[in-house]
């Protein structure tokens, strides 16, 4: 038995987990560079900590005529990526000290990215095979 996710809701806790995400996880970067003086610094790590969320955006953006998969694919890797980040961020910024805060937002955004693919990739393959399959089966 399968259920049926309503897409529209779907959608809207993802772009809705999107934002807080983003905004959270530049708030938790900010305070954890917080001693940093390098302004630049931070306008990089902004712009590395934001990329992730940016791509799920735009894919969303250009997902219209995708499949119901690899929307409901990408709706998920939106919620996992979102929350995901904020607990990593989270407690970094907001744990117990470490010697090398930093590692933790030099590595989770491609790790996001290849999650992001993967995801979406697969779902868009396995979306292509069923559409295929059911057209030899119409035929």
């Amino acid at each position: 038995m399968t259920s049926k996710v309503s897409l529209g809701g779907l959608r809207a806790a993802a772009l809705a987990a999107v934002l807080a995400g983003a905004v959270g996880s530049e708030g938790l970067m900010l305070h954890a560079g917080r001693r940093n003086n390098s302004r630049i610094l931070l306008a990089l790590f902004t712009l590395w900590v934001l990329s992730p969320f940016m791509a799920l955006v735009l894919a969303e953006v250009v997902s219209k005529g995708w499949p119901r998969r690899v929307r409901v694919a990408l709706h998920s890797a939106m919620l996992v990526v979102s929350l995901g980040c904020l607990g990593i961020y989270g407690d970094v910024a907001l744990g117990p000290p470490r010697a090398k805060q930093a590692s933790a937002f030099v590595v989770a955004p491609p790790a996001c990215w290849l999650l992001i693919v993967i995801v979406v990739t697969i779902a868009a393959v396995i979306s292509g095979r069923q559409s295929r399959r059911g057209e030899a089966i119409r035929r």
